[in-house]
């Protein structure tokens, strides 16, 4: 089932409310409200282990934990509306105000910083719903020596359940890895997510292309919504490219050169990606050009119709307009056949071009 347009989503949040503040001042801005839930987990080759905050693993109130030279420590932050919660991570590892700035203004596009100390990486966690359509979240992450840092844009997000669980589990290579191969997972399960985007789009594309096939009306709503879509996609994954070819060459310290192939993989599905949105948008294009020419065809058809049978009537309506004139001296006016007469005339005048428009193949 196609959904229909559910009005026109706005493109860029506002920004008005930092006007005028100094930069690194620590505003939200996005769409959505909620608490700032922080996680910790720490991981070593011995196995891994959550960080128990007061009372539970989710808290607004708990510290910060500090990393450890002999293990990894991964912390989560969910939601990023609280700025009291940011600052506090941030004077924790020492982060940049700027970078914090751009933890929280959700609207950045992806790329990767190098601070020096630790990387910054800003990606879009995407996912399609064929209801309410697209919805990208920022996902923020800072590596370090020992550490990564992950801000995801709601409290709501589940975009590493994945990584935790292999943590958890001790499947895998990650338990023996540092820093930085857990910052590639999470980029990695990021990434691939985009293909299960990309399957969700390409049904409802078939969707539409069988309706545009079967002549169904009113589809112009739903490919314009699923145009849009594309455009959005392709603004979200195409920055990414640049951000994963820093990463795979600059060789930052903090990246071990063994993991540029890895870096370099996810390189190319970003690639396989966009050459997907791009086919999907040609195939959305054609599939608007073949729905307008149905349309068009189907309207031909109508105006040729109607054109046929005005064309038949033209002569009874001529005749019936000369006989309906006041005079009294007119052929068959008086005669006991003339009514049947002039009636007969129109039929067989209408009948030949009947039978004309037909041999025509006009009707």
């Amino acid at each position: 089932m196609i959904p229909a347009i559910r009005g026109m989503r706005r493109t860029i949040n506002r920004r008005s409310r930092k006007a005028g503040l100094p930069p690194g001042s620590l505003v939200h801005i996005g769409v959505g409200s909620g608490t700032s839930l922080i996680r910790g987990l720490r991981y070593g080759p011995s196995g891994a282990h959550r960080i128990a905050f007061e009372g539970e693993h989710y808290s607004t109130d708990a510290d910060v934990p500090d990393p450890h030279a002999d293990e990894v420590l991964w912390l989560q932050v969910r939601g990023v509306t609280e700025p009291a919660m940011i600052e506090k991570v941030g004077r924790k590892f020492g982060l940049h105000p700027l970078l914090l700035e751009d933890v929280m203004n959700t609207e950045q596009r992806p790329k990767v910083e190098d601070y020096g100390d630790y990387l910054f990486i800003v990606l879009r966690a995407l996912h399609f719903d064929p209801e309410s359509g697209l919805s990208h979240k920022q996902v923020s992450l800072v590596l370090g020596p020992n550490y990564v840092l992950s801000f995801e844009e709601s409290d709501q997000e589940r975009n590493f359940d994945g990584v935790v669980s292999r943590l958890l589990d001790g499947r895998g290579r990650l338990l023996h890895e540092g820093a930085d191969y857990l910052a590639y997972s999470l980029v990695d399960s990021v990434v691939d997510h985009y293909f299960a985007v990309l399957e969700s789009v390409s049904d409802q594309i078939e969707t539409l292309e069988e309706h545009v096939l079967s002549g169904r009306e009113n589809l112009l709503p739903a490919i314009h919504r699923l145009k849009r879509e594309l455009i959005s996609l392709r603004k979200s994954v195409w920055p990414l490219r640049e951000a994963l070819v820093f990463l795979d060459r600059q060789h930052s310290s903090l990246i071990d050169e063994d993991l540029s192939v890895f870096f370099r993989d996810i390189y190319d599905h970003c690639i396989h990606v966009v050459d997907t949105i791009e086919s999907f948008r040609d195939m959305l294009s054609g599939l608007l050009d073949v729905h307008l020419s149905s349309i068009s065809a189907r309207l031909n058809q109508v105006m040729k119709l109607l054109t046929l049978i005005t064309t038949i009537f033209m002569p009874m309506t001529l005749i019936t307009g000369i006989y309906g004139m006041n005079f009294d001296r007119m052929p068959f006016l008086h005669s006991p056949y003339g009514f049947s007469l002039v009636i007969g005339a129109m039929v067989l005048i209408s009948g030949s071009m009947i039978w004309w428009f037909r041999k025509k193949r006009w009707l």
